[in-house]
């Protein structure tokens, strides 16, 4: 069992021990859920958690402010400082005080996120990568003396079959050169 060192009160100890570990949790549950909100669909989802960070960053403001309170309240009435290590008491009563601003900023942020609203988050989408000016063609080529060709389907009137279909390509073969495109060179830029 340990004692307290401010003023030998255990609930000052447990109080200060309790928020400083449930604020941490809840810095771990904040940040991951601060990497899923861009990805939620619902606004409503988007809107809760927004409102739950601004919440409990509002609540943890004043509790480590009362905590500050009770501390600094508790050291200046310790009289038995036989064993007591005075930099700890004096660091746990800083750190307490620090904690209040830190937590004030973290409202102020989720007060702003909040203001923006829901619709203000981005969602992660494709975009299309900038243009490369340095590359030998550019993203839509099309050849200036295109011209197509009008089709005029064949009637046959009767298949042989003991001609091969022409029409069917050979296995294995490798790639062929297309009719019609055996004169076509690509651009020099």
């Amino acid at each position: 069992m340990y004692n307290c060192i401010f003023n030998q009160n255990d609930s000052a100890c447990q109080y200060a021990v309790g928020i400083g570990v449930i604020a941490f949790l809840a810095c771990v549950g904040f940040l991951v859920l601060d990497v899923y909100v861009p990805f939620m669909s619902n606004a409503q989802e988007r809107k809760y958690a927004v409102m739950a960070d601004l919440g409990f960053s509002g609540a943890w403001t004043f509790l480590w402010f009362v905590c500050f309170c009770l501390l600094a309240s508790q050291w200046g009435s310790t009289h038995d400082i036989r064993g007591v290590p005075m930099d700890a008491g004096r660091a746990t009563v800083a750190f307490s005080f620090f904690s209040i601003a830190t937590w004030g900023i973290l409202t102020y942020f989720a007060l702003g996120r909040f203001r923006r609203g829901v619709n203000e988050v981005t969602i992660p989408t494709y975009a299309d990568p900038p243009l490369d000016h340095h590359t030998p063609y550019p993203p839509t080529y099309a050849p200036t003396s295109y011209n197509p060709t009008t089709y005029t389907p064949t009637t046959y009137t009767a298949y042989p079959s003991n001609m091969p279909d022409i029409h069917q390509q050979p296995p294995f073969t490798p790639n062929p050169q297309p009719p019609g495109d055996a004169g076509y060179q690509p651009p020099n830029y």
